[in-house]
């Protein structure tokens, strides 16, 4: 043939077209003869828009989807990858001049929440990580000065400017900490609401199974299908702290992510069959729900509420 005509003409398709191309066949009421590149190129497109589709409405994460061949796996696996780096908008809840029992209670139910879909890490987090880094995996100031005199060769008698546990814990604001947020019962009606369908979203979210999960993260999967981020960082790119108070520590954690790459995948999921992908589509559904329940939560005007 005439080398005018790309090295990839005609090739045959590949599983993970073949596997998405059944499921783009499966909605198309009227399907028509094509040819191969044409065939992938419909099929891209049908797939990347009803994910965007899907995904359009998130404004506090910035997500992507890829699907993964693997020479190593038997079924091509759908990722979805967070491309955020830093600290989540908290929006009202860290900004606001509204009551601390109001703010602590949006928060506490962001940390217990979010992890569920994104790839985000909180202050207990934060603070393991340090305490590993710093002190040794201490977590009260008398250990952790033991720890830095024995391992670190500090001088006992010159401590005064050292960071010591009780010093980071006491740099959290105060609608940081959970024991401040208000009784539910308490709390005005617009943010008694909010609260209330993230609450039911997230327990909605969170009765699916793993199996075909779009939001189901497992290392091992992970690392096979994308064994370069084993030399990545374990840390997840977004955090619910506040980098104000905590610039130090999170610059100190987050160093290796900076320079290899953070575990940015918000989940992946290996299919084999063309009903996987619908329902695939249906779990991405409930986890969008739930994100952008607590995305109203964080976008809530206080002086409305």
């Amino acid at each position: 043939m005439s080398q005018a005509i790309p090295v990839s003409f005609d090739q045959p398709l590949a599983r993970h077209h073949k596997l998405i191309g059944a499921w783009v066949a499966s909605r198309d009421e009227a399907p028509g003869r094509c040819t191969r590149a044409e065939a992938r190129r419909g099929i891209e497109r049908s797939f990347d828009q009803a994910v965007l589709d899907i995904l359009r409405p998130v404004e506090m994460a910035e997500l992507r989807v890829a699907v993964l061949n693997s020479e190593d796996m038997d079924a091509p696996a759908i990722a979805i990858v967070c491309d955020s780096t830093g600290q989540l908008d908290l929006g009202w809840i860290e900004t606001s001049d509204a009551q601390i029992g109001w703010r602590a209670a949006a928060y506490s139910a962001l940390t217990q929440t979010l992890g569920a879909a994104l790839p985000i890490f909180g202050y207990d987090d934060l603070f393991e990580e340090i305490s590993m880094y710093y002190w040794d995996g201490e977590i009260d100031d008398e250990g952790a000065r033991n720890s830095l005199v024995a391992y670190h060769g500090a001088d006992p008698d010159d401590l005064e400017d050292t960071i010591l546990p009780s010093d980071m814990n006491d740099r959290r604001p105060e609608w940081m900490i959970a024991a401040n947020a208000a009784p539910l019962r308490s709390l005005p009606n617009g943010l008694r609401q909010a609260l209330r369908n993230m609450r039911r979203c997230h327990r909605e979210f969170r009765r699916l199974s793993d199996e075909y999960n779009a939001w189901h993260f497992d290392g091992a999967t992970v690392h096979e299908y994308l064994p370069d981020l084993e030399e990545s960082s374990t840390l997840p790119p977004l955090t619910l702290v506040p980098v104000e108070q905590f610039a130090r520590e999170v610059d100190d954690i987050a160093r290796h992510g900076m320079e290899y790459g953070f575990m940015d995948i918000a989940g992946l999921c290996p299919v084999t069959d063309a009903a996987h992908v619908s329902d695939w589509f249906a779990s991405l559904e409930a986890g969008v729900r739930f994100l952008l329940a607590a995305q109203e939560l964080i976008q809530l005007n206080p002086e409305t509420l």
